[in-house]
């Protein structure tokens, strides 16, 4: 408080700016007006002189932190009758303490309780009325006192003379009675009795003020019933003897600040009950620069919660959703269930081709270019694997781009068939299928496929594979190898054997009666039905009309398809299902579960779409925020915007993300909006804004969109194959950078002589030595090999006819531009830049 002034001192301690410079001037002080800065040693003088002025020694005091002020107020009390008032003095004695620095502030105590002089001496002014009305009521009753006294006095000495009676200020209020009034006690007049010896010629006068009297008194008691109705309204602020409701806290509060995974700044500010602009100025001295609405993980908060002095709690923001799925008893009767198998390996391997024969189903010939480009479930009866138990099986992609798919399928399956060509070996998405399987823990059968070729060769086959940890039982392995053949059906049966033999050993079982659960397969939008998800129940029985749960979104199942496109009511364990009722596509991966409850499945979703939303905004914020600086100054990529539509979620992720890993630092490729179904009007609308191509991936544009694609003349383009799809986008970008220029050595000169013309300058005799010489094309003079100007030639002539251009071996003169320092010895060289087109 160094720079506190006059007035801003006056205003503390409840004075009048004059009176504190009147008495700051007695005390020896130079302060003569309001904005003149007070000290602290200002203060102790004046302290000082106060103490001293009231009676006290200043010197002797032990602590010098204390000064008792006496302050006289006048007023004036109306009776209630016309024109009689009472003068009333009032003397408020009030005692500043000033606190130690080490000590708590105490609690405010009626007028002897410790107060520091410098700081916070003003009560509120409801504490401030309260406490003068208080002191009012209390200096009114001791002038009635008086009067009362003074009065009795002179009615016994005068007695049988005539004197008007003196008025009395009201004291108390008490309810009208019927009894008569009480005599007074002795040395204090009570007002409703009659004043005592009164003469008896003067009774009936003093029977009428009587009953004046109490009138006024059952008035008086209406008036006192009235202010405390009024003064219980406003708070009870003369209750509990005088003392205010509101006190000010003694000491800092701390609060238990519950922090979740990610918080706004706003947020985090109204859980510690304080202003953001607080929060975002710690943060900038902690060397972070924050906005109101931006986001900040759980650990930074949690540093800022204690910066500010309250305590942190970290808050897990799954645990409505942990609360949720701890409620789901799978508990029950475990029975043996069907082996889920996921077929792998590179593409055109023959994947589908045996699933196909196994099925005894074409499924290989629905596919757009002979290739599978999203996961298909399909179950195969016990009859048709000659065993007691069906087989489900997951058939994956084996492109490149579909190894987040791959990776899915290896997590959801219980057996692994690896198939690998016998005539082709062991290739790079082979590798990955292995590599996959391990992750997740997951035995393998090896099918070695199309040994019917007159160049199969299976055993090459075993012996790549055992460079990547695959070892045939026959080499001591633990891997069964199976010779099939897909186009002759051999050694289908065999494999078959293989896979229940391995299900077997793992002894897979299910609780049928528990709720179902289960992965998402594949999930599209389906024009007619809305949302379709392909799940597998994994555990317990999935049921028509039961409320499920898929990643971000739920839903009421309508509908429940099997592969063969039958309405079925359930389905157990270890089965591929349809489902239809869901509110969105869920991603293909996610977990589903069957809930009870159709709220608690909302607040879930609710939950996770929000999470969802937060963890992508504070990644981008973040992105932000650390490539800020580090891109300034540098060239802007260019970018190609894409939006993107695909028939199912699975293959949307995986083109996406082939798309996102095309891009270069000269060339990016966002893709602003992506989804599954066809392109509609918004789609189109959103390509134009961002100067986007469409792209459909086994979809068609609507009426709407092909409107305004045509009207726009925007870049519309339908794939069915993934590999045309990456190859044009590839192309597209190779035209989007920028060209590189080359220098290519066209000729050289040699100077053998100088000549000098007077209205010419120095002409150099030069023989071409290597190339030509081209008379606009540009040059450089080199001089022991170092180039000393670089420019072009003013002239070229052969003998005296001037040249366009001279060739290998002959004699020339030359005029070089703005440069006459031309020596015997010198080169000439010349060169043209060529343009040339770069690629990815």
């Amino acid at each position: 408080m160094s720079d506190m002034t006059v007035k801003d001192f006056a205003a503390k301690v409840g004075r009048d700016v004059p009176r504190l410079l009147e008495q700051m001037k007695e005390a020896g002080l130079k302060h003569k007006s309001e904005g003149d800065a007070v000290s602290e040693e200002d203060k102790r003088q004046l302290l000082d002189y106060l103490t001293k002025s009231h009676g006290g020694d200043a010197e002797k005091a032990a602590p010098k932190n204390r000064i008792t002020l006496t302050r006289k107020t006048r007023s004036r009390i109306n009776t209630g009758e016309r024109g009689k008032t009472i003068e009333v003095q009032v003397r408020k004695k009030r005692t500043y303490v000033k606190r130690a620095e080490e000590e708590s502030k105490p609690e405010p105590v009626e007028d002897t309780g410790p107060r520091q002089l410098v700081g916070d001496m003003a009560d509120s002014q409801q504490a401030q009325a309260a406490k003068e009305a208080r002191e009012a009521e209390e200096a009114k009753a001791k002038a009635a006192e008086q009067a009362a006294q003074e009065a009795a006095a002179k009615l016994e000495a005068q007695k049988a003379a005539e004197v008007p009676d003196i008025p009395v200020p009201e004291l108390e209020t008490p309810a009208p009675s019927d009894e008569p009034p009480a005599p007074p006690k002795e040395g204090r007049s009570d007002r409703r009795t009659a004043p005592p010896k009164k003469a008896a010629a003067k009774k009936g006068r003093h029977e009428r003020d009587d009953d004046d009297r109490e009138e006024r008194r059952r008035g008086g008691g209406k008036k006192a019933k009235r202010a405390e109705r009024r003064g219980g309204r406003r708070g009870g602020s003369s209750q509990g003897g005088g003392k205010h409701g509101f006190q000010k806290p003694t000491q800092p509060i701390v609060r238990e600040v519950s922090i979740p995974e990610s918080i706004s700044v706003a947020d985090l500010a109204d859980k510690m009950s304080i202003k953001a602009n607080e929060v975002i100025k710690t943060m900038f001295t902690m060397g972070a620069a924050v906005t109101i609405n931006q986001t900040i993980d759980q650990d930074t908060a949690a540093i800022v919660v204690e910066e500010m002095g309250h305590k942190p709690k970290l808050v897990k923001d799954d645990a409505l959703e942990e609360e949720v799925l701890e409620s789901i008893s799978y508990e029950g009767e475990e029975l043996t269930r069907d082996p889920v198998v996921t077929v792998m390996g590179h593409v055109d391997h023959g994947k589908t081709s045996l699933l196909d024969y196994i099925r005894q189903a074409k499924v290989a010939t629905g596919e757009a270019g002979g290739i599978t480009q999203h996961i298909g479930a399909y179950h195969v009866a016990a009859e048709k694997v000659n065993g007691s138990h069906g087989v489900t099986f997951l058939d994956t992609p084996g492109h490149a781009a579909f190894t987040a798919m791959r990776a899915r399928g290896a997590k959801a399956t219980d057996v692994v068939i690896l198939v690998v060509a016998a005539d082709d070996g062991v290739m790079p998405q082979t590798i990955e299928a292995v590599e996959h399987s391990k992750a997740a823990g997951v035995p393998m059968v090896v099918a070695v496929n199309k040994i019917d070729k007159p160049a199969a060769d299976p055993d090459r086959v075993k012996n790549e594979l055992s460079q990547h940890g695959v070892i045939s039982e026959e080499w001591g392995g633990d891997t069964q190898f199976v010779h099939v053949s897909a186009k002759t059906g051999e050694g289908i049966d065999e494999l078959l054997e293989a896979v229940l033999l391995v299900s077997e050993v793992l002894e897979l079982k299910a609780v049928p009666e528990a709720p179902g659960k289960g992965v998402v397969v594949e999930s599209r939008l389906d024009k007619g039905r809305g949302p379709v998800a392909t799940v597998l129940v994994q555990n317990g029985t999935l049921k028509k009309g039961d409320i499920v749960l898929a990643g971000l979104h739920y839903g009421r199942v309508r509908a429940l398809t099997n592969e063969l496109g039958k309405q079925v009511d359930e389905v157990g364990p270890a089965m591929p299902v349809e489902i239809q009722g869901l509110d969105g596509t869920p991603e293909a991966g996610d977990d589903f579960m069957v809930l009870a409850d159709e709220k608690k499945a909302r607040e879930v979703a609710n939950f996770r779409q929000g999470k969802y939303r937060e963890v992508r905004l504070a990644r981008q914020q973040k992105a932000k925020l650390e490539n800020m600086f580090s891109q300034m100054g540098q060239e802007v990529a260019a970018k190609l915007n894409i939006v993107l539509k695909a028939d199912v979620q699975g293959s949307l992720e995986a083109i996406k993300g082939a798309l996102e890993e095309l891009s270069t630092d000269e060339v990016e490729v966002a893709v602003v909006s992506s989804g599954v179904g066809g392109i509609t009007g918004t789609d189109a609308n959103l390509a134009l804004a961002s100067e986007a191509i469409v792209i459909g991936f086994n979809v068609r544009a609507d009426a709407a969109a092909r409107e305004i694609i045509e009207r726009e003349g925007l870049d519309l383009r339908y794939y069915s194959v993934i590999y045309q799809l990456i190859d044009e986008v590839k192309q597209a970008m190779t035209g989007m950078l920028a060209p590189e220029w080359k220098e290519e050595i066209v000729g050289v000169a040699e100077v053998r002589d100088v000549f000098r013309a007077p209205k010419i300058g120095a002409i150099a005799g030069c023989m071409v030595i290597e190339g030509s010489v081209h008379r606009n094309k540009k040059i450089r003079v080199l001089r022991d090999d170092v180039v000393i100007y670089e420019g072009e030639l003013e002239s070229l002539r052969r003998f005296k006819d001037d040249v366009q251009e001279v060739r290998n071996g002959m004699e020339c003169g030359i005029g070089v531009k703005n440069y006459n320092d031309v020596q015997v010895g010198d080169k000439i060289e010349v060169f043209d830049q060529v343009k040339v087109e770069r690629t990815l």
